[in-house]
């Protein structure tokens, strides 16, 4: 009997399933977050919708017990997929004391848990890239089989970071692998306008590492190419860049209008190509999802996310004189 794909890939029933679970979980609390935003109880929201299957699909290539992600903002199916849960990303939504990001201090999607080995992020944008290059740089001193992972959107693929991260990291032939998600804009701005060469991959050869682009919108497809790159980086072979190419659903942030610079029927063609359908799709043709399995998943995660904000809702803010905290010697 001919194997299905994701078990030529290695990857189990179970496995799949809890990629397609975690991606339809940061899609939900995702939603959620948009209609807390618009009913005025949370400030501000920065999407994952559209790049699910990126992120989720580079995350269960790695090692989650010893790996390192360098996530960046829209990256909630990273995070989740590294163990943060529902209840911590709607506390940092809510900007409570809780948050385990920044204690409430910071905008949501300013991810970092030193538990679960996720580098905190700062605002703006790239800088996270030196950040992961240096946690390879600590692993190949120390030999350990540590690899880390960083994420950035296309935009950031022409910031000086991105270029001296990247040359560093190939010089050093160090553990460490960066996956662009191009989701074609960077802001208001078309992909045509930021980058004139023919892929961001490409960029990959003149630091010294192999480069690929996948299809963002395939959990398997970037699994894969994740896969390699971290087996690769294990070896000493050092860095890869990988391009995975998606779509943007939403504005880039619940402060942005879209309409402004894309037309919406741009978006509708987009959405037929949403991983959340296509990889739905994947798993009822191997026979692992049905419409009644569906249902009751769906049902959980609403339960997961209606008991996250009601907590979250109600927790207390920080008080106003831990803003002081880590900020002068104590």
């Amino acid at each position: 009997m001919a194997k299905n794909r994701h078990e030529t890939l290695g990857l189990t029933d179970n496995q799949v399933m809890e990629m397609y679970k975690t991606m339809l979980l940061a899609r939900k609390i995702d939603e959620r977050m948009w209609l807390l935003n618009r009913a005025g109880k949370i400030p501000f929201v920065i999407s994952c919708q559209g790049q699910e299957a990126a992120q989720v699909g580079a995350s269960f290539a790695l090692n989650r017990d010893t790996d390192y992600a360098a996530p960046y903002y829209r990256d909630m199916g990273v995070v989740l997929a590294f163990g943060m849960t529902t209840k911590e990303l709607m506390l940092s939504g809510f900007a409570k004391a809780e948050d385990p990001n920044s204690a409430g201090r910071q905008m949501p999607g300013h991810f970092g848990q030193k538990k679960n080995r996720l580098l905190t992020g700062s605002s703006p944008v790239t800088t996270q890239l030196p950040h992961a290059v240096g946690v390879a740089l600590a692993a190949k001193m120390d030999k350990k089989d540590i690899v880390s992972l960083v994420t950035l959107g296309e935009g950031s693929s022409n910031q000086g970071d991105f270029h001296e991260g990247l040359n560093f990291a190939g010089v050093h032939k160090l553990p460490v692998i960066t996956m662009v998600e191009n989701n074609k804009y960077a802001i208001s701005v078309p992909l045509e306008k930021q980058i004139a060469s023919e892929s961001v991959s490409v960029r990959a050869k003149s630091y010294g590492m192999p480069g690929v682009t996948v299809d963002g919108n395939d959990p398997l497809a970037v699994y894969e190419a994740v896969k390699e790159a971290r087996e690769r980086a294990s070896r000493g072979d050092g860095p890869t860049l990988i391009e995975a190419v998606s779509y943007r659903l939403t504005a880039h942030s619940s402060d942005d209008d879209d309409r402004q610079y894309r037309d919406s029927a741009e978006v509708e063609e987009a959405k037929k190509k949403d991983s959340l359908i296509t990889f739905a799709a994947y798993l009822k043709e191997v026979g692992l999802l049905t419409d009644e399995v569906m249902k009751e998943i769906e049902g959980e995660i609403g339960n997961l996310i209606d008991e996250a904000t009601d907590y979250a809702e109600n927790a207390p803010y920080a008080e106003a004189e831990s803003a002081l905290k880590y900020v002068y010697e104590e």
